[in-house]
């Protein structure tokens, strides 16, 4: 697909583009550089320039700095809440619906670069150096980089292994890394990619991508411990009800007393990276120094996770006993892989300082959705529901956005596309349907900002067991329709009110009184699926295969 024209087209918008040919070689020097840095499952309550209580006894330095030197969004939103699908909402602009990554099973999670075109390919075709390091999720390989080193699918905590572009230019072949940690080594490798490339003629645009923190959240061996002896507060919503929900909330299979396990996700009987068994094989491992360094590991998570099994053999805990100490060891080891990429990020923001980088790159920190930490009960993500709808953003970019800065207008995940383009003085593709958030960057507030986002859940059935939904979010409601062959009727419809309700335990969509709003916000429902040209059905499993990959 040629993108050339793209200069054609910003020149009208953009008149500089368009000057003389030296004119443009200055310009191309001031493009500002692009860093993408993009977490797994990172909550909003797990930041704390978000504020919370979880926040505030684990606290973020590293990545508030972006929020106290530049703008923390409070109201940034995903497409659907789902690893592959979110990333495909990123690098294309576009729903899933158009990108036709609906979710992580194969079948239906493959990026198909002869219908799409991303961002990064743009960038690439227009001047810029590209890069991407960490977790991809998209089953096909990247397209639009110069330099690539993704993970295997979910990829490996430990142990972490990289496909990187084969010798012959086709296809990937695998790089081991043998007792290196995937959260450290990501950030090597975009350091090295950036020491590559920072002096080069042209600017440049990496993301960063970590597993952490996603299930099964295995932090560094040397931070395996670092929340101990910390006690996090419950949220109010732990033991709810589900009173007034329907079919979804009842038959998710997300619950922490239930369905998180004590030997995968707590790390009990031994189960650690290296082997079951609690030693690293000899004659896989021959190396005495890799030996001697991973058994070294090997005793820290051994030390740290027998511990916790002896406590809870001891305690044995069951009724409400059982999720409340599920939950503290759930949050030590999420929080400590936060911990861990929290201070990567704080190295990486020392290097760009230390390289005299800081000024011309624009850098980015998100996540492909929020999560929950015990909000209803519940761990994991998918719902429409505020936790796993709102993801964090937070943006720095000297001399262009002001230090400390706070956005409440409603922005997602399919706008990153458009902005990053029109910051490298690029026009947004005609099939793109998020809108640049560049002038909301700038401190303006435009008069006709949106005010609604449309979201589509797809993987059902699937790992959690969380029905298909679609619905529309304002600044102040929700409604969210639930739909299936297992319904009554087909479908059920939920609405809150996220001024009086803001945890959303009360579905008012039966409440006589909401009459008026259910039909504004069903109106507005059909707007935007008719805006973004929604298709009446879709299969989210093209391929046909009901195979669910990760957890």
């Amino acid at each position: 697909m040629k993108l050339n024209y793209l200069f054609t087209a910003v020149a009208c918008a953009l008149p500089v583009l368009a000057q003389a040919t030296a004119e443009a070689d200055q310009a191309e020097h001031t493009r500002p550089n692009i860093i993408w840095i993009f977490t797994d499952d990172h909550a909003t309550q797990a930041i704390s320039a978000y504020g919370g209580p979880i926040a505030e006894l684990a606290p973020t330095p590293g990545i508030d700095r972006l929020a106290d030197e530049g703008i923390c969004f409070d109201r940034s939103y995903v497409a659907n809440s789902l690893c592959g699908p979110s990333r495909a909402c990123i690098i294309s602009g576009q729903h899933s619906h158009k990108n036709g990554v609906f979710t992580n099973n194969r079948g239906g999670g493959r990026l198909d670069y002869d219908k799409v075109l991303t961002f990064p390919q743009i960038l690439q075709e227009n001047g810029y150096t590209t890069g991407i390091v960490g977790k991809w999720h998209l089953e096909s390989d990247p397209q639009g980089f110069d330099e690539w080193a993704v993970l295997d699918g979910q990829g490996e905590y430990y142990n972490t292994r990289f496909f990187v572009p084969s010798d012959n230019g086709q296809g990937h072949q695998t790089e081991e890394h043998p007792g290196r940690h995937s959260t450290k080594l990501i950030m090597e490798k975009s350091l090295a990619y950036l020491d590559r490339v920072k002096d080069g003629e042209k600017p440049f645009m990496l993301m960063c991508q970590f597993k952490a923190p996603h299930r099964t959240w295995l932090p560094q061996p040397d931070l395996a411990d670092f929340y101990a002896d910390t006690v996090f507060p419950e949220p109010e919503t732990f033991f709810d009800d589900y009173a007034t929900r329907g079919t979804a909330a009842h038959k998710q299979e997300m619950e922490i007393g239930t369905v998180m396990r004590l030997k995968e996700d707590l790390k009990f009987q031994s189960h650690y990276p290296i082997a079951c068994d609690g030693f690293v094989p000899e004659e896989t491992y021959t190396d005495p120094e890799l030996r001697a360094h991973m058994l070294a590991d090997n005793e820290l998570y051994q030390k740290f996770y027998s511990a916790r099994q002896r406590d809870f053999e001891s305690k044995n805990p069951t009724g409400a006993a059982l999720p409340q100490w599920k939950y503290q060891a759930y949050l030590q080891d999420y929080l400590a892989c936060v911990k861990g990429v929290d201070l990567q990020v704080a190295r990486l923001l020392k290097y760009l300082d230390d390289n005299g980088l800081a000024e011309n790159t624009i850098i980015a920190y998100s996540s492909d959705q929020g999560f929950y930490l015990g909000e209803h009960g519940w761990f994991d993500k998918r719902f429409m529901y505020e936790e796993s709808f709102r993801t964090p953003l937070l943006v720095r970019w000297p001399g262009h956005i002001k230090p400390g800065s706070r956005n409440e207008d409603l922005v997602q995940n399919i706008d990153i596309a458009p902005t990053l383009l029109e910051i490298a003085g690029l026009a947004a593709t005609p099939e793109m349907d998020g809108i640049s958030i560049l002038p909301l960057l700038e401190g303006k507030h435009p008069a006709d900002w949106r005010k609604s986002l449309y979201y589509h859940y797809y993987e059902f059935p699937g790992a959690h067991s969380v029905r298909r939904h679609e619905g529309v979010g304002t600044e102040r409601y929700k409604l969210i329709r639930f739909y299936g062959e297992d319904l009554q009727n087909g479908e059920e419809w939920e609405l809150y009110d996220l001024q009086n309700d803001p945890q959303e335990l009360h579905n008012i969509y039966a409440n006589p009184e909401m009459s008026e709003v259910v039909k504004e916000l069903k109106d507005e429902l059909a707007k935007l699926k008719r805006q973004y040209e929604v298709p009446d059905h879709i299969n989210p499993y093209p391929n046909a295969v009901a195979h669910s990959e990760g957890h």
